[in-house]
């Protein structure tokens, strides 16, 4: 547990300093905060890669959904904490750097600037919060022994995240209007219903599949704290869906007016 929380601890801040690094050597042209913007992107995307890759091995090898154990569902637990905490502090430098010069006033650090942080932030600071302060105590101490089949099914959530990163690079390289960013627009969307909303039904169907019980009944018969989770889990997912779907809605629609 600690030497992975270590390494983590270490990881994500360390590729983060060297993708800026990086790009100060590739794009010297770039602004400090292009650089920060886009490798704050490239390690959330390292971060997504690792544990969709260990929800995958996890899911596959815990065929008992309930009472099957595989170790990288414990031990990468503590590698998202660790990024949890890297990412909020990941997230802050970009929303300075972004809005520095738009609301001059405060320095880096200053009440003024963190205030505003907290401000635009709110939902997805509460996202990083929740996993942080409740879903790790859950997931690591009040389940016991079981339920790792789970655990793995959450870690394949971030999917996603590669293909939203790179709709957000294809943006800022301004790029936004290339094929690459079309394609890759409808694959943010089939991942993240898939992997971030219809995943949750699919625990349900698991668990229904191994004790003898259909979907509609599963949520009668878990504890109600695995419900709240769950909820409050994919709440903000479906918020996010909504903000995706008017998103690639106007991507879509705007190119027949400019084919015209």
């Amino acid at each position: 547990m600690w030497q992975t929380l270590a390494l983590g601890a270490l990881l994500f801040p360390g590729l983060f300093a060297c993708c800026i690094r990086s790009l100060r050597r590739i794009a010297p042209a770039w602004s400090l905060k292009d650089r920060v913007v886009l490798s704050s992107r490239l390690v959330s995307s390292v971060q997504a890669i690792m544990a969709t890759i260990s929800g995958i091995v996890v899911i596959c090898n815990c065929r008992d959904v309930v009472n099957d154990r595989h170790w990288i569902a414990r031990e990468y637990l503590w590698v998202v904490v660790s990024y949890m905490a890297y990412d909020i502090y990941a997230m802050y430098l970009c929303h300075w750097h972004k809005n520095t010069e738009k609301e001059p006033g405060g320095g880096m650090y200053s009440l003024a600037s963190v205030q505003r942080f907290l401000r635009r932030e709110k939902l997805m600071l509460t996202h990083h919060l929740f996993i942080l302060l409740v879903l790790t105590p859950v997931a690591s101490l009040l389940r016991g022994e079981r339920g790792d089949f789970f655990v793995g099914c959450i870690f394949l959530a971030e999917l996603s995240t590669p293909f939203v990163s790179l709709g957000k690079i294809l943006m800022q390289l301004q790029m936004q209007d290339s094929l690459l960013h079309k394609v890759n627009g409808i694959l943010v969307l089939v991942t993240f219903f898939l992997c971030r909303i219809a995943l949750f039904p699919f625990m349900y169907w698991s668990y229904g599949q191994q004790v003898g019980l259909r979907l509609h009944l599963v949520p009668f018969h878990i504890p109600l704290l695995c419900n709240v989770a769950n909820g409050l889990l994919i709440a903000p997912q479906l918020y996010w869906f909504v903000l995706i779907c008017r998103k690639a809605l106007r991507l879509y629609s705007s190119v027949p007016d400019r084919a015209r």
